[in-house]
């Protein structure tokens, strides 16, 4: 008999706040829900907790500053405005129709998906935590593009099971990951690639630790090798994708493909690769810094947050 799963309650609460938003948000009338959800992140942002804290250490490295500077206070709190109207995003999106979807994204350079697909190679799209890749994600699948996705193992399992079924619903293939099971992930990923199929990663924050050494911003850091990975296995078309809101809609951008090296070896060419795609990442974020969502560490050479300077910790931000 398989061992029940122990929940803490912290993680019980999390869980049921999470259904509750998905049941709720969707009825709101929008201009309430954006006022609610800006709200949200001003108040976070007043906490200054241990996310927004290393948000700002993360803002400060793209535009070159000291994280204590007035000008990356200021960035901040538009970035947690922008990634709270991703969570209100989220929380509609099931109640979005195919033309909502279509309305809210305007892609461009389209024609390098086309291309890959074409010629009928695999295509793996990588893409930073910018924007609203779940909209992302809705937008290809409605516009003839189904792919497979990943997924961290969420706890307890009752949300995880709500974010793979909130993600199958918008069209979206998700195998669940996570430390034990990334060989067979990576063997089904490369099957759909090597049937002319579309693998979609967000690829700019190593979960396991383990991943390449990239210069990104000036520095060193860890990035999934994951995608280069597959496309070097398979063959597949490796397209960088980016993505960033400008006013009411969100811009989608898909890139050149990154070419695979013809030489080294295969560690090599994978790591150069994903250096690339380091790079293509980074000029997007510094041109919109304010849609980067990434409040966790990923330089190596940050020291690990301990404590925060002000008196509130506010909530922990970190999305699946």
């Amino acid at each position: 008999m398989a061992q029940a799963e122990r929940v803490t309650p912290v993680e019980r609460l999390t869980a049921a706040a999470y259904l509750a938003a998905w049941r709720t948000v969707r009825l709101l009338p929008t201009p309430v829900a954006d006022r609610l959800f800006r709200r949200i992140a001003d108040t976070m942002w007043g906490r200054h907790g241990r996310g927004v804290v290393q948000l700002e250490r993360n803002l400060a490295r793209v535009i070159g500053t000291r994280p204590d500077s007035p000008r990356v206070r200021e960035l901040s709190r538009d970035a947690l405005r922008s990634y709270l109207r991703y969570w209100c995003e989220t929380f509609r999106l099931p109640a979005y129709s195919p033309h909502d979807v279509s309305a809210a994204v305007v892609p461009s350079g389209e024609e390098h998906l086309r291309a890959a697909r074409d010629v009928g190679i695999g295509v793996v799209l990588a893409l930073p935590h910018c924007g609203n890749w779940d909209l992302a994600g809705a937008w290809l699948a409605g516009h003839d593009t189904p792919f497979t996705t990943v997924a961290e193992r969420l706890r307890p399992a009752s949300l995880h099971q709500a974010f793979v079924d909130y993600r199958t619903g918008l069209g979206m293939e998700v195998l669940p990951l996570d430390g034990t099971n990334g060989a067979a992930v990576f063997t089904v990923l490369a099957a759909r690639l090597r049937d002319g199929k579309v693998v979609a990663l967000v690829a700019d924050r190593d979960l396991t630790e383990s991943g390449l050494e990239v210069e990104f911003f000036g520095d060193t850091a860890r990035m999934p090798g994951g995608a280069a990975a597959l496309s070097v296995a398979t063959g597949a078309a490796l397209v960088p994708l980016t993505l960033w809101y400008e006013g009411p809609r969100m811009r989608l951008a898909f890139h050149v493909p990154i070419e695979q090296p013809t030489w080294g070896t295969r560690s090599e060419r994978i790591a150069t690769m994903t250096q690339r795609l380091a790079d293509t990442f980074a000029d997007s974020i510094a041109a919109h810094p304010a849609d980067w969502h990434m409040l966790q560490r990923i330089w190596p050479g940050d020291a690990r947050l301990r404590h925060v300077a002000s008196a509130g910790r506010g909530p922990r931000s970190t999305g699946p």
